[in-house]
């Protein structure tokens, strides 16, 4: 059997076709990050290039890397619980004050979320099993012990010495040990504002603790969708406040080798 030769023109004619492939694939994402930058209902949103994190002014994409990040969401922190803050602000003369004040005060006619970052899962992670006397695993602790580092007079839940075998969704991380909740009642405009601040301290926190899903006021973010920022979170109830996390911040530690569930 005999086999014919590729002409060389065919072949610059095949390798032709598919640069120009390419080239009209990469003009339709730029075009389309271009459109999402000046979306505000689409925002905030982290490509998955450039710097982790990103925020939006309702004007502009302002992207800061990781560092930029924890420093203006601690900031924002100390600032939102004035002299009751365990810690002092840390140095932001290298962000826009625009930034600072939208992560302090939140949107004019909403209360966020206005930052986002991508982290993803850490592979090399092993599940934990065993649980601390607070009924939380050593990871989700070492959470738990960041929050109370940083943040003071925390109203804390979702775990307990034991842990729980009952009272949340199916699958839910509470059962494992690896979640917690952090209340913000009742649930209103001032309360709202400071769990988005929480929200987004620990989204640009995520990689120190090893988070894997946050979930507040309707929206979720999760190392699944890294680079899609904050969801749309559909409860089961959506009548039930709880259960659409109006009232709480929701917070997970990834599991480890074996995939976990959202919520």
């Amino acid at each position: 059997m005999t086999h014919r030769a590729v002409r060389p023109e065919r072949r610059w004619y095949r390798l032709a076709i598919a640069v120009a492939v390419l080239v009209v694939l990469g003009v339709i994402a730029a075009v389309g990050v271009r459109w999402l930058s000046r979306n505000s209902d689409a925002f905030p949103m982290s490509t998955p290039w450039g710097p982790d994190c990103a925020v939006w002014t309702g004007e502009e994409q302002v992207r800061l890397d990781r560092d930029q990040a924890r420093r203006a969401t601690t900031a924002a922190a100390v600032a939102v619980q004035g002299d009751g803050a365990p810690l002092g602000a840390p140095d932001t003369s290298d962000i826009p004050d625009a930034v600072m004040t939208l992560l302090e005060e939140g949107p004019e006619e909403d209360a966020g979320p206005s930052l986002t970052c991508r982290s993803t899962k850490n592979p090399g992670l092993e599940v934990q099993e065993d649980l601390e006397p607070s009924g939380l695993t050593a990871r989700a602790q070492r959470l738990k012990d960041g929050l109370d580092e940083h943040f003071s007079d925390l109203s804390l839940g979702g775990y307990h010495p034991g842990g729980y075998d009952t009272g949340h969704g199916e699958d839910s991380a509470h059962y494992e040990g690896r979640a917690i909740d952090i209340f913000y009642r009742p649930v209103n405009e001032e309360n709202r504002r400071e769990g988005w601040v929480m929200a987004h301290w620990l989204i640009a926190h995520a990689p120190d603790y090893e988070i894997d899903v946050i979930i507040f006021d309707d929206r979720i973010w999760s190392t699944y969708y890294p680079s899609l920022g904050w969801r749309d979170y559909e409860a089961a109830d959506p009548d039930n406040e709880i259960l659409r996390h109006l009232d709480h911040v929701h917070v997970d530690v990834q599991r480890g080798l074996e995939a976990s569930a959202e919520g």
